[in-house]
């Protein structure tokens, strides 16, 4: 099983660096790491007085990885939940924040194992995963990244702007649905086929 610090790795890895995308809500981001997640922490790396898209720039792999571990990780309490299941929503909560928690308890309902959506993890849902992942032998984790890709399919449906990032421009797989697919079992992926029919709304 891979550690929490080889997880956050491959996470600074797949988020790659500076980007300051005007359709992106995050605003300046590196690495994963946004300027409001910089804000937040009070992380001044220029020590000018504000936390700006220099500060961004500034942020190294060594910082964006301990920032992971420590609030996209630790803080939420995902290693509450079973072993096999941390990798894809620390990498969901790093992408959306508590919206990663929020997809996690309304799956459990389909498994007979109901909690309040709230986004936050505590023993009362962390409990029903665990139920829920014995009833599911062996494919509560590619449930969730199921529940993962449906979400973003969700957003880019509501927002026009984010359909870049769920569809390229050639018209194939985007790098959210690529993201959330590699949390899932390759029988559970979507043809190129479904694929195009399940965003053919989006003209």
């Amino acid at each position: 099983m891979q550690s929490v610090q080889q997880i956050a790795q491959e996470i600074v890895a797949r988020e790659g660096g500076y980007v300051n995308d005007p359709d992106d809500p995050g605003g300046a981001t590196k690495f994963g790491v946004t300027i409001h997640t910089m804000r937040r922490l009070g992380l001044d790396l220029d020590r000018d007085g504000d936390v700006d898209a220099q500060d961004v720039r500034k942020l190294t792999r060594e910082d964006a990885v301990e920032i992971f571990i420590q609030h996209y990780f630790a803080k939420p309490r995902i290693n509450l939940l079973p072993d096999d299941l941390q990798a894809s929503v620390f990498d969901m909560y790093v992408n959306a924040g508590g919206n990663a928690v929020k997809i996690l308890q309304r799956l459990l309902a389909d498994f007979q194992e109901p909690v309040a959506v709230d986004g936050s993890l505590g023993p009362k849902t962390a409990q029903a995963v665990h139920r829920a992942f014995k009833k599911a032998d062996g494919y509560f984790v590619d449930a969730y990244g199921i529940a993962r890709r449906n979400y973003y399919f969700r957003l880019a449906d509501r927002r026009g702007a984010s359909r870049k990032y769920a569809r390229t421009r050639a018209g194939g797989k985007g790098g959210w649905i690529k993201r959330a697919e590699e949390f899932t079992s390759p029988r559970f992926h979507m043809s190129d086929a479904e694929f195009q029919k399940r965003t053919a709304q989006w003209g």
